[in-house]
């Protein structure tokens, strides 16, 4: 063979190599692809009209093989698997799942939170548009292992996840969502992006224990959203939402298997859940049995591992009394709290005064047991049992009511040896799991030592429902059903809180009051105004702080004595006398309005008037209690209102002042100035007065429309806090509503302004009770709107929480108008008409009442016609004065001519006339006839003499008289 042949072939050998080579790698990557499910998985497409679909393969990663399986006709649309299976999408059928798995069969469940699951998305937002600059990216849920947990800053932060379902199902969770300093709300958006209900979207609160939802979710595709957003108003510390356990049904298929979570176990196959590990026992992820603890190390129930057991000390064991033997006896006992964590064969910690574990101590002497509580009595085995109806008990021995009398029902329970059976208790921690009590302790309960300093100590009273006594007469005015009585001690060398809450059950409880430190031994009531309350709950927390290491367990509550009354189906510790009523078999029925019952006797007399019955006291007359200034009883003399008119005797004793509210008498909100958190999110604190009105009149209602409960609070004025809208992207978010006047006491005056006080009952930050005065004060500028003002001083009306102030300018609060508030003005009389005109007095200080007078109408003479009268009488009048003046100027000159004569005479003697001359004149006859006027002329002698005629010499001529009488004539 040639070289060349010898290429040839080993050529031809190479590219078969070569060949065989790309085969074989073609043919090993199609098998690779076709079996290794990590390249490629299966999906059904989506159901057409006939509700069929096509099972396809889809490559993991894009453009990663080719080769894959061609389309098959996959399951009905309708096809599903059961609990504890799963659909093998290669066969297309259901296959159960492993030990150590589990699977809803239509749905998906999360209940491991170690990372956030796939398809879960957080993130948080800054809703107060006015703080732009507060950054809210790191504000998001948080897992915890077993949970989630929200923020707890004042950001919004959203939980949302999005699936699709093939036909209508359900989503459930449950939640422990125990401030509502938080705002927290659950809600899901559809294909066309409509939200549910936004009345159902808030979600109820839970003090004490985990509390489950569920929703129906219909068939497309839904978002799932869990929202929260902080509100802390007070400076303690904010408890997050926590949520686990979400379950999503309607998926129509699961193609794999849930691995059971640690703590958890599934022993068999086709388990539908896993079960939790009992106590001192642990589990891995996915297994199908629990392994035990050694023996120096425990475990909780539904742990993933196991602890070493502490020492133990005096805050593992409790003490208590037994139950009460045949013979009367019962004995002090010392408990180890159960479960037992701790060991008493290992070394002391330093929290160990000892240096080594402690020992239970002895059991104490058999001692007499305490009396039964009143309303019951012993029976033949030391026990207590409730006396029968209509009749009552010290705690010895049941008695009939005598004739005439009716039991006061209720519960009182002073006597502690043995846990009532309408009390629970339990304790709560921020792990969420234990159960402990409340411990009874002869004379008192008190509380027993938790896990953790941080647990939550409850103790619940249930009671079926509210009846008032048959000698109480129902009226709407009466706000009083019920009364609730407790006598409690703490204890704290930290900042321990004890809680008071009301509520519909246990699981919808409201706080009403809460008491933080050491208190002294004191007791609290509480009024039931609503046949709804029917649980009470009392929470005692040694430390907000989380710590694993117990440091406050000699810190604790107790409580001594519990009343409430007129509880159905409860038990009578004494008798009351009643009226009785006209019947063969005469009952106890109610005295007539304004009657109190004689005390001792069943004898009903009539009150003063003008007073109204004390709800809780109906016998004697202290019962009668007088209505304050301005106001009177209403017609069953219950309560005590206004009918909005007012008559005031004005200063000095003058008029009569009539005012007039009617117009305030509508309810009337304002609010306070904007104030802000820490953080900057703003706030305001709303106000609904509802100042007078008779019987039925609207009264001011605050609600919470933040929480599921929807709790409202009624009265003449009440609070709550506004969120503005901007925050949560609704109308108006209202929370923590409570009333600040319930009850009128009087309308006072003191003329600029006067006021409305209104009490509300006593809490323990107001011993006296809240207390809110109303001043009106008269503004005739105010007429469109009502303006009613906070203090200066104290921008939310109050400064210390008890005494609210506030003031009110009206044109509704002038007096009435009357005559005395006009002045009338006449016009000039004009072609003989004159008219009156009726105005207001300036400044106008009134409103309604009388009106002004029409304009009047009234004939007059003109001045013209006076004018000329008086003319012509000034004339006459004129010609009159002077005659008269020229008259007595005559006899002024006779006078003096006389008596200048006489001067003359007696001046000089030489120059006396002769005898003659003197004896001319005649007696009797005018010596001015023949005067010569040497004196100076007069102003009418100059007139006279200018008139004579002159000579022809130029002089005048004088005319005289003779002595004979004869006229000469001188010139």
């Amino acid at each position: 063979m040639s070289v060349s042949d010898k290429e040839l072939g080993r050529d031809s050998t190479l590219l078969y190599i070569l060949s065989m080579h790309f085969i074989i790698c073609l043919l090993t990557h199609f098998w690779v692809c076709f079996f290794l499910q990590s390249d490629y998985h299966f999906e059904y497409t989506d159901c057409d009209v006939l509700g069929s679909r096509w099972r396809v393969a889809v490559p993991n990663k894009p453009d990663t093989c080719t080769g894959l399986p061609d389309p098959v006709k996959g399951t009905q649309c309708t096809f599903s698997c059961s609990e504890g299976e799963f659909l093998d999408m290669r066969s297309q059928e259901c296959q159960k799942c492993s030990g150590g798995t589990y699977s809803l069969g239509t749905g998906v469940a999360f209940d491991e939170w170690d990372s956030m699951p796939a398809g879960f998305i957080s993130h948080g937002m800054n809703m107060n548009i006015a703080d732009i600059y507060t950054n809210c990216s790191n504000s998001t849920w948080i897992p915890k292992g077993d949970y989630i947990a929200s923020n707890i800053d004042e950001c919004t932060s959203t939980l949302s996840y999005a699936v699709s379902l093939k036909k209508a199902g359900t989503v459930s969770f449950e939640y422990f969502y125990p401030d509502n300093t938080i705002f927290f709300e659950f809600y899901v958006q559809n294909d066309q992006c409509e939200s549910t209900d936004s009345e159902g979207r808030w979600m109820r609160t839970s003090e004490k224990d985990w509390t489950p939802h569920n929703l129906k979710l219909n068939r497309g595709n839904n978002v799932l959203y869990w929202r929260t957003t902080s509100f802390a108003l007070v400076g303690s510390a904010v408890k997050p939402v926590l949520l686990r356990n979400i379950a999503i049904s309607g998926v129509a298929y699961t193609s794999e298997c849930f691995h059971c979570k640690p703590g958890t176990y599934s022993a068999k196959p086709g388990s539908a859940h896993c079960t939790p590990c009992p106590a001192d026992s642990y589990s891995n992820k996915g297994a199908t049995v629990c392994q035990q603890c050694e023996v120096d190390k425990y475990a909780e129930a539904g742990s993933g591992s196991c602890k070493r057991r502490p020492a133990c000390t005096t805050s593992d064991y409790f003490y208590t009394h037994t139950p009460c033997d045949s013979k009367g006896q019962t004995q002090l006992m010392y408990k180890w709290i159960e479960p037992k964590i701790c060991s008493e064969i290992v070394e002391g910690t330093v929290h160990n005064s000892t240096g080594g574990a402690v020992k239970l101590p002895a059991s104490g002497q058999m001692e007499t047991c305490p009396p039964c509580n009143p309303g019951f009595s012993v029976t033949n085995t030391s026990g207590c049992e409730p006396c029968p109806h209509g009749s009552y008990s010290n705690g010895t021995a049941c008695a009939e009511c005598p004739v005439g009398t009716e039991p006061v029902v209720g519960f009182e329970y002073k006597w502690w040896n043995k846990m009532p059976d309408n009390m629970r208790s339990s304790v709560y921690s921020n792990s969420y799991s234990g159960l402990r009590r409340w411990e009874v302790a002869g004379e008192y309960i008190y509380t027993t030592q938790g896990d953790l300093d941080s647990d939550y100590m409850m103790l619940s009273l249930t009671v079926p429902g509210y009846r008032l006594p048959h000698s109480v007469a129902k009226d709407d005015e009466r706000s009083e059903l019920s009364r609730i009585s407790f006598v409690f001690e703490t204890q704290c060398t930290a900042d321990c809180t004890l809680y008071f809450m009301a509520g519909y059950s246990e699981r919808t409880n409201d706080m009403v009051e809460h008491w933080s430190g050491s208190t002294r031994k004191q007791s609290y009531s509480y009024l039931v105004k609503s046949n709804s309350t029917v649980s009470f709950t009392w929470g005692f927390q040694r430390t907000q702080a989380y710590s694993e290491v117990r440091q406050y367990s000699s810190d604790f509550a107790k409580m001594y004595t519990v009343q409430i009354t007129n509880v159905v189906g409860g038990v009578a510790s004494q008798c009351r006398h009643c009226a009785l009523g006209s019947g063969s078999a005469s009952e106890c029925v109610p005295c007539p309005p304004a009657h109190y019952m004689v005390n001792g006797t069943g004898v009903c007399k009539s009150c003063p008037p003008n007073t109204f019955i004390r709800a809780d006291q109906t016998v004697g007359e202290a019962a009668c209690i007088h209505c304050g200034p301005n106001t009177h009883s209403n017609k069953a003399h219950s309560a005590c209102v206004s009918d909005c008119r007012l008559d005031l005797q004005s200063t000095g004793g003058g008029e009569v002042l009539q005012y007039d509210f009617t117009p305030l008498a509508n309810i009337t909100s304002f609010q306070s100035s904007p104030r802000f958190t820490s953080k900057g999110l703003r706030y305001f604190h709303q106000f609904r007065v509802g100042l007078c009105g008779e019987e039925g009149r609207e009264v001011a209602v605050c609600v919470d429309n933040v929480t599921e409960s929807r709790k409202e609070v009624r009265g003449y004025a009440c609070q709550s806090t506004v969120v503005p809208s901007e925050v949560r992207g609704q109308s108006v978010v209202s929370s923590q509503p409570f009333t600040i006047g319930d009850t009128l006491i009087g309308k006072r005056s003191s003329f600029t302004p006067w006021c409305i006080p209104l009490k509300y009952e006593t809490t323990q930050a107001c011993k006296k009770g809240r207390t809110t005065t109303i001043r009106l004060r008269c503004d005739p500028t105010v007429a469109g709107k009502d303006q009613i003002t906070l203090p200066s001083k104290c921008s939310e009306g109050t400064c210390d929480g008890c005494s609210f102030h506030f003031l009110w300018r009206s044109l509704y609060a002038c007096p009435l108008c009357t005559e005395s508030h006009y002045r009338e003005i006449v016009s000039a009389c004009i072609q003989g008409i004159q008219r009156t005109t009726y105005v207001w007095q300036q400044p106008l200080q009134c409103t309604g009442g009388v009106s002004l007078p029409a304009q009047t109408v009234s004939a007059c003479v003109t001045l013209d016609f006076w004018l000329k009268v008086g003319v012509s009488t000034g004339t006459v009048a004129a010609i009159l004065l002077i005659s008269i003046s020229c008259y007595f100027w005559k006899r002024t000159r006779k006078l003096e001519y006389k008596y200048s004569k006489l001067m003359m005479t007696a001046g000089d003697k030489e120059c006396e006339l002769p005898a003659a001359d003197s004896c001319a004149i005649m007696e009797g006859e005018d010596a001015e006839d023949d005067l010569i006027y040497l004196t100076k002329k007069s102003f009418f002698t100059k007139i006279k003499s200018f008139s004579r005629e002159r000579s022809s010499d130029g002089f005048d001529s004088v005319p005289l008289k003779s002595s004979s009488g004869l006229e000469m004539e001188m010139s």
